[in-house]
């Protein structure tokens, strides 16, 4: 085998701007199909979506819309949650929680 074959393919996310805000980083929805084409092309092993939805608004329909387009382009993985809804991400069948501050406490 040569240095390549033995390297480990990285795990990636796609992180969807879910909420449309200008303040977060992220995909628009309509884009995701696109960069998944073009992440194959590149054979990047993209698992699945990932997503924060607007802290001042109910996290449930962003998580629904995300889990919803993470079975549509056959995700195997879904990130989202966080300490403050983690639970409601579970139950959208998130595989990947960001629960930090609730371990670690908030940042300083």
């Amino acid at each position: 085998m040569n240095k390549i074959s033995k390297k480990k393919k990285l795990k990636l996310f796609i992180q969807v701007n879910v909420g449309e805000e200008e303040q977060k980083s992220g995909i628009n929805v309509d884009q995701i199909e696109d960069l998944i084409i073009f992440s194959k092309q590149l054979n990047l092993n993209i698992i699945g979506l990932m997503c924060i939805p607007p802290v001042s608004e109910e996290p449930d329909k962003y998580f629904k819309e995300i889990k919803l387009l993470n079975k549509k382009f056959n995700l195997s993985e879904i990130s989202m949650g966080m300490s403050s809804d983690y639970l409601k991400a579970v139950e959208n069948s998130s595989t990947y929680l960001r629960i930090g501050s609730s371990i670690f406490g908030q940042r300083s």
